[in-house]
């Protein structure tokens, strides 16, 4: 229902322990055999690490090229065109497939959220899987300690914190700002190497990269490994006390003051207009 909400004019379907007991292929097996079915002008795929194994795997088998870590698309007159950041987020770069049916992995959050109600006619797809489906079978699986929050990359809002927080303890007012948005919580490599917070929220060059429609960066001076990770969120807000931080640079809507005067206050008034 919520893919027909949003544009499906098919559901394709298929169901099989394969998809769960081993790696990637048997989910190409899937892709491949839905591609074949419907013969589309192109594959879109999330751009998380599995999609993107997934994706180049898809476009080796069917000879085409294959574009990742699109931003945005736009149709063109030779099929679509896919917009990239690259060298950092230095520079920003727009390209198309030029043989076979294009294949795109596409960021989380690069696009807004929007109601396009279609058909949705669900149906079965018939998969027959190749003889590598079985050759890496998952023996073991350790479920990741629930925070209650949207996964970083995924988030449609992230709230970071940076050097300026000023110890793992002072997180505390990052997290409720992020829950008081229903936001993921990011942290820059200079909070994560002094063990402020874990690796795994790392947003940058050598962390995450992130394209929330709302990233909201407090006491993060806008180091080019940072921006890196973050400079394709569609609104970005900085608070900072050092007027002349590179961040400013970047950002939609900048704060300078001193984060721990304007994040509880920004806290509160979230947490009130929210009734």
């Amino acid at each position: 229902a919520a893919l027909a909400e949003h544009g499906a004019t098919r559901v394709l379907t298929a169901d099989a322990p394969e998809f769960a007991d081993y790696l990637v292929v048997p989910k190409v097996d899937a892709l491949q055999a839905a591609y074949e079915a419907v013969q589309p002008a192109a594959v879109l795929v999330p751009s998380s690490a599995e999609g993107k194994e997934i994706a180049a795997r898809l476009a080796v088998r069917i000879k085409s090229g294959i574009i990742t870590d699109a931003v945005d698309l736009e149709a063109g007159e030779d099929g679509p065109v896919a917009t990239q950041s690259a060298f950092a987020a230095s520079f920003t770069t727009k390209s198309r497939i030029t043989q076979g049916t294009p294949v795109i992995t596409v960021k989380p959050n690069s696009a807004a959220v929007e109601p396009a109600p279609a058909a949705g006619a669900v149906e079965a797809l018939a998969v027959s899987f190749s003889d590598a489906a079985t050759g890496t079978k998952v023996t073991a699986r350790t479920p990741r300690e629930s925070t209650g929050r949207p996964e970083l990359t995924e988030a449609a809002i992230v709230v970071s914190g940076g050097r300026g927080i000023n110890g793992a303890e002072n997180f505390a007012i990052i997290e409720a700002l992020a829950d008081s948005l229903g936001a993921a919580v990011g942290a820059s490599r200079a909070a994560v190497d002094a063990g402020w917070y874990p690796h795994s929220n790392q947003v940058g060059q050598t962390g995450k990269s992130v394209s929330p429609q709302l990233y909201i960066a407090s006491g993060i001076s806008g180091a080019i490994q940072h921006r890196a990770g973050m400079q394709t969120s569609k609104t970005i807000v900085a608070i900072n006390k050092d007027a002349e931080a590179p961040i400013f640079d970047l950002v939609d809507y900048g704060v300078v003051g001193d984060l721990f005067e304007v994040v509880p206050q920004l806290t509160e008034e979230v947490n009130t207009r929210k009734g």
